[in-house]
């Protein structure tokens, strides 16, 4: 006999979707956009995101593809044969990584490659080494994939990089994947290859994979050499998979193309899973791409040239505050100070407890936006982004350091 008692609703949001932060970056970046919108002078640091065109070149060959009806239509889901050749040879040009087409796969954007590379590498309760400070989708994307994060985490003191013995301290028996970033975002922090060499065979020894995003390699300063996991350790080749794209490299971010590059049957079940979730990468943004990776470096160059001098200038209008410690970063185009000394200083009527806090407190009173150390890990930090023009940088940091600067 059934009951006459209505079922309860069913929620409205299945659970693994409604646990899912918002990305924090954006909603920062958001939030700076509409304040600017309304009329105020907001300054914004939240996005990494170049503030240079896309090269010239890189456009004209987009406008010719947009013309070429061959675009128009359906192609491979894994990527055009010409942008799968082009990252063969960028990638063995740039790293030394030797691969082939079959083992690449071209995504909409590298957060599409992250989400496609743990959903075919990780099955419930699978846990996955996060190195702390990481970028905000990394763990949502392991969540999504039904694995677990397992922060371990580096401060200022180490220079943002982990030991070996911290992931050996925090691995178990559902250890099965590292996720790896160098030159790293938020941090900047940029592993050496000694590091890179000792991480890398403690994983193989251990049989742990590597997931490896590559995505800052050019963005390197003071002469810091690139260290590739699978060049520096061969023997991870069969378990390792490489990120990239071509957003942060060549000013490219709204074009959305990134790749995942590994072993053939996982990149093969990664590409099933692309073929129904989104299909191609828009063709034109796939020859874009092809432009980008086959031409010259020399807008890169250019644009490393001036993220060097932002960086320079950033790094010492910060530790100029009272409380604050921030590292040199070595790459990527992020300042990531310590604020734990200003914590708990009275600003303006005002005691902020976190970073949360602070940040907010920041965009209220200075009327610029950075993200709170908490996106990406432990309270006590800022994360700000040196890829915009010179003098809204020493603006913003002037406003900050104004602010700071009433700190009792």
């Amino acid at each position: 006999m059934t009951s006459s008692q209505p079922r309860p609703p069913l929620p409205r949001v299945s659970h693994r979707i409604g646990s899912i932060a918002e990305s924090a970056t954006l909603a920062v970046d958001a939030k700076a956009k509409a304040l600017k919108a309304a009329g105020r002078p907001v300054i914004g640091f939240g996005a990494g995101e170049p503030d240079f065109p896309t090269p010239d070149y890189v456009v004209a060959a987009a406008v010719a593809a947009a013309q070429d009806p061959a675009n128009h239509r359906y192609t491979p889901a894994g990527g055009l044969p010409d942008l799968k050749a082009a990252i063969v040879a960028k990638t063995e040009r740039d790293s030394g990584f030797a691969c082939a087409p079959e083992n690449v796969l071209v995504t909409n954007g590298g957060k599409q490659a992250v989400y496609n590379t743990f959903a075919a590498l990780l099955d419930p309760g699978d846990e996955v080494l996060l190195l702390a400070p990481y970028w905000t989708t990394y763990p949502e994307a392991i969540r999504l994939a039904g694995g677990e994060p397992v922060e371990v985490f580096a401060d200022e003191t180490q220079g943002y990089r982990v030991t070996v013995d911290q992931l050996e301290s925090a691995r178990t028996d559902r250890t099965k994947v590292l996720l790896f970033n160098s030159p790293a975002n938020p941090t900047g922090a940029v592993y050496t290859p000694d590091q890179v060499r000792a991480i890398g065979r403690w994983a193989h020894e251990h049989g742990v994979w590597v997931v490896t995003d590559e995505i800052y390699e050019h963005l390197r300063y003071d002469g810091v050499p690139l260290a590739s996991m699978p060049v520096e350790v061969p023997e991870l080749v069969d378990t390792c998979v490489v990120l990239n794209g071509v957003a942060k490299t060549y000013a490219m971010t709204g074009w959305r193309v990134g790749w995942m590059i590994g072993p053939k049957d996982v990149v093969k079940a990664a590409t099933n899973l692309q073929s129904h979730a989104t299909s191609n990468v828009a063709n034109v943004s796939q020859r874009a791409a092809v432009a980008a990776l086959s031409g010259s470096l020399e807008a890169v160059t250019q644009m490393r040239t001036a993220f060097d001098r932002r960086r320079r200038t950033i790094v010492s209008m910060l530790n100029e505050i009272d409380g604050v410690e921030c590292p040199t970063p070595e790459g990527a185009f992020y300042a990531y100070p310590s604020v734990k000394g200003v914590l708990g200083r009275t600003i303006r009527g005002r005691t902020p407890k976190t970073s949360v806090e602070l940040a907010e407190l920041i965009l209220e009173e200075a009327e610029v936006a950075v993200v709170p150390g908490e996106a990406f890990g432990p309270s006590g930090y800022l994360r700000l982004s040196y890829a915009l023009g010179d003098a809204d940088l020493e603006e913003g940091v002037g406003r900050i350091q104004r602010l700071l600067g009433e700190a009792k």
